[in-house]
């Protein structure tokens, strides 16, 4: 077993990985999550080089979640959203920082979808630098 199993216990998979996220979202605040009824949450092993690009990303394990969609603050009922919304969860990156940080892979999970899901509602990353202490957990 490697130094990094020790520590931080065997890696889980891209579907082990859903479930905690399916479980996570799941325990969220329904006043929270209420919004986000067609919301699709999706884990990949990392972010595509189109969204590294786009983002001005130069390694991959710099981005553990992204959202891709509307936020609600732009949605108009005239104007049909062309695409769903969606969270991504990169599991490689937050498998990282789970060791680095050595705190709880759940709770790494929850705070990137906390604050994916404010992107959803149209927070900006400064916007949610400052309500983070705010975000609701459960531990």
């Amino acid at each position: 077993m490697s130094d990094t199993e020790t520590r931080c216990g065997p890696p889980p998979s891209l579907a082990q990985m859903e479930e905690i996220a399916a479980r996570v979202y799941a325990e969220l605040p329904p006043a929270f999550t209420a919004p986000c009824r067609n919301l699709v949450i999706r884990v990949e092993d990392f972010p595509d080089d189109e969204v590294l690009v786009e983002m001005g990303i130069d390694s991959p394990f710099d981005l553990a979640g992204l959202y891709q969609g509307v936020p609600l603050t732009q949605q108009e009922i005239s104007n049909p959203r062309p695409a769903i919304d969606m969270v991504f969860l990169y599991r490689r990156p937050l498998l990282d920082w789970w060791c680095e940080e050595e705190r709880d892979l759940e709770t790494l999970i929850r705070h990137v979808l906390i604050h994916e899901i404010g992107h959803h509602f149209g927070f900006s990353d400064e916007d949610m630098e400052r309500i983070e202490g705010t975000a609701w957990d459960p531990s």
